[in-house]
């Protein structure tokens, strides 16, 4: 392992002896003050400033334990990913142990839904973001893909969560029940039949509505449709690959 990592990664790898902690601070502290802003006040209210505040300590003093801003949010992020255990478990069948994959990366990205605004500096580097993509490739084990078309499908995954996620952050209650109703009166209202012919069949056909036993709790912007057309590409590149 190389001697020299990127700024805020020596700490995550225990590459640097945090000084002498003053009572009550420490990065630890620092950390959890900075996810508590984000997950109440998003991930704008993230400021040293704003962290020290909430901890009752100078902003300059945050600094004997942490170089910047963007170590800290390197560091909740690493912090709120952790793997749950329950991927430490080993399976058979490839597609149900992505599909498990997923909705413990779904749960995670929903319940800190700032996740999805940080700057992307990099492929991941983090120890719980590599748990992650070692617990996916771990999945695909046996298949007969190689290690190549592994790694492409965990991207082709992973990306692929990422943006829905985002989406449905952004969204916020547009993707409600009752947003979405009002949107499908609309388009009944707008798309007309001769100049829009196939949208109006889908709209006559409810593409646009939730079905109509779905929770509103579950009326939300769904991964799993998406998810399940990537696992079905999978799936025929499986097959190429093992004749």
């Amino acid at each position: 392992m190389t001697d020299k990592l990127p700024a805020g990664l020596d700490l995550l790898w225990g590459r640097d002896d945090e000084q002498e902690p003053r009572p009550g601070l420490s990065v630890p502290a620092i950390v959890r003050a900075a996810v508590e802003l984000a997950d109440t006040e998003g991930l704008g209210a993230v400021s040293m400033a704003r962290i020290a505040e909430r901890l009752g300590f100078t902003t300059m003093s945050l600094y004997r334990h942490v170089k910047s801003k963007n170590d800290v949010l390197l560091l909740m992020l690493d912090s709120v990913a952790a793997v749950p255990a329950e991927l430490d478990q080993p399976g058979d069948d490839w597609r149900l142990g992505l599909e498990r994959w997923c909705r413990a990366q779904w749960v995670m990205l929903r319940a800190h839904s700032w996740v999805v605004h940080l700057p992307i500096t990099g492929p991941p580097v983090t120890p719980n973001q590599l748990t992650w993509t070692d617990r996916a490739l771990r999945a695909l084990r046996g298949t007969g893909l190689t290690e190549s078309d592994k790694v492409g499908a965990v991207l082709l995954v992973a990306n692929y969560l990422l943006t829905t996620a985002r989406l449905s952050t952004e969204l916020g209650a547009a993707a409600s029940g009752e947003s979405v109703a009002a949107y499908s009166t609309l388009l009944g209202d707008l798309a007309d039949a001769q100049r829009f012919p196939a949208l109006r069949t889908a709209i006559d056909a409810g593409a646009f509505d939730y079905p109509a036993d779905t929770a509103e709790e579950d009326r939300q912007l769904d991964y799993t449709f998406g998810l399940d057309r990537i696992l079905d590409g999978v799936a025929t590149l499986i097959e190429r690959r093992t004749g």
